[in-house]
């Protein structure tokens, strides 16, 4: 015979069934809470980090800056003693070769629209001037660079107009194949020599005139 489903089991069915859902509903909640909580772990911790690593960066920047105005210093007190070397020779090597040049000047600039340009060394007398540009390590780019502000230098400088302009680079070290490329264009090549420097293209050359 079936057992009659009283009132009393049936709020015992929900009690239980109610006490099973809290207990889900409370579990729920705390991997709920434990996911947060090691989201937001995981969220400082990233913080953290970036934030080490924006430090890092900074540090970085400041050592690189600093390291930037150094190698700047001395790339700048270098090309300076490559100009004490190549100037006190330039007027004695260009009457060597029959430009009766007699004084020199360092740094000449000009702010002239379309015609900005810094020259190293200008060797000059009455009616003649050589543009000297000079560089530690000389490139074909750096020759490109003097052909290119010869063909402005009467721009850049009116009141060399009446002179007869010629080019030259200077150099301690030269890349392969550059000395030749100047000569051919005309520049004459200033290389060391020694403990001075001496002018590189032979007997032969013949300079251009700007």
């Amino acid at each position: 015979m079936t057992t009659p489903v009283t009132l009393e089991d049936i709020y015992d069915l929900f009690r239980t069934s109610q006490a099973e859902a809290d207990r889900r509903f409370a579990e729920a909640d705390r991997q709920t809470a434990e996911l947060r909580a090691a989201e937001e772990r995981r969220s400082a911790e990233a913080d953290r980090r970036a934030a080490e690593a924006d430090r890092r960066l900074e540090k970085l920047e400041r050592i690189a800056a600093h390291t930037s105005r150094e190698v700047a210093g001395l790339t700048s007190r270098w090309g300076q003693f490559v100009e004490n070397l190549v100037e006190p020779a330039v007027v004695k090597l260009f009457q060597a070769r029959g430009i009766e040049v007699q004084e020199t000047a360092r740094r000449i600039k000009s702010q002239r629209p379309g015609a900005q340009m810094e020259i190293d060394i200008i060797a000059v007398n009455g009616d003649v001037a050589v543009a000297i540009e000079v560089k530690s390590r000389l490139s074909r780019r750096d020759v490109d660079d003097v052909l290119e502000k010869m063909g402005r230098f009467r721009l850049a400088f009116p009141h060399y107009s009446a002179y007869q302009l010629y080019g030259a680079v200077a150099g301690i070290e030269i890349d392969a194949g550059v000395d030749r490329y100047a000569y051919q264009r005309g520049l004459f090549v200033i290389r060391q020599s020694g403990e001075t420097v001496a002018i590189a293209n032979d007997a032969t050359f013949r300079p251009a005139v700007w």
